[in-house]
């Protein structure tokens, strides 16, 4: 059964939804992303995908602290990312209580890095993170667009051993549009034994089901919980 995972995105200790990742969009939802944290393990959810935004901008971690304080007051296994780009930064996040670790523009510009972290680590412990807009790999926060396509990325990383990946579909991150399913659908075609963890556009119940169905493993939700599009208690089905 497909897991729900919740986000968090941060911006100055905030948390905070952008629209199809324009930092021009951001609207705060709360000042204090613990209690927010809080609420969803009260649901019964299990994992939280943090993004600190402000690192992926600069290209530091800036809200380790803030994980730190959900880490230390919650049992939910967190994946945090956004600006790492170090070894210092990647056991930074790991010591202030990181179960995993999402990793996106680093895995397309210094693949060997990225791999060290997999062989450190643990392919479990690395969350590959493969952002795209049209089709193709997008980094640094979103802003810039490769000519890479994101089936290419993932085959690659794969063939290494890495199948633990999440895809967000920039274009519909926010936009509770639905999610991009032909996207995922191919991505799972071709790569039929990945963990896959769809990410953008869920903005209803039913999207969570189509994305289960064609074998999704987990879905990143934010903003449809933040504008009440779906309440947590709808997704207790899909808590165990």
């Amino acid at each position: 059964m497909i897991e729900i995972i919740p986000a968090i995105d941060l911006i100055d200790g905030k948390c905070v939804r952008l629209t199809k990742g324009d930092f021009d969009t951001q609207k705060v939802y709360a000042s204090d992303p613990l209690e927010v944290a809080t609420r969803f393990e009260d649901a019964g959810l299990k994992r939280l995908h943090i993004v600190d935004l402000d690192g992926a901008r600069t290209g530091k971690p800036a809200n380790i602290n803030v994980l730190e304080k959900i880490a230390n007051n919650t049992g939910l296994k967190i994946d945090f990312g956004g600006g790492i780009k170090s070894d210092a930064a990647i056991d930074r996040v790991f010591s202030a209580g990181a179960a995993m670790v999402n990793i996106g523009s680093m895995a397309l510009k210094e693949p060997d890095l990225f791999m060290s972290w997999v062989e450190k680590y643990g392919p479990t412990a690395i969350l590959l993170g493969a952002d795209t807009r049209a089709g193709n790999v997008a980094v640094d926060g979103w802003i810039t667009r490769t000519d890479v396509p994101v089936l290419d990325l993932l085959l690659h990383y794969a063939d290494l051993g890495v199948t633990n990946v999440f895809v967000t579909d920039v274009e519909n991150d926010g936009a509770l549009l639905g999610p991009s399913l032909e996207l995922y659908n191919r991505i799972i075609n071709a790569l039929p034994d990945i963990h896959l963890i769809a990410s953008g556009g869920v903005a209803k119940l039913e999207d969570v089901q189509k994305l289960d169905q064609i074998g999704c493993t987990g879905v990143i939700i934010g903003k449809a919980i933040y504008e009440g599009c779906i309440a947590l208690s709808e997704f207790e089905p899909y808590v165990g």
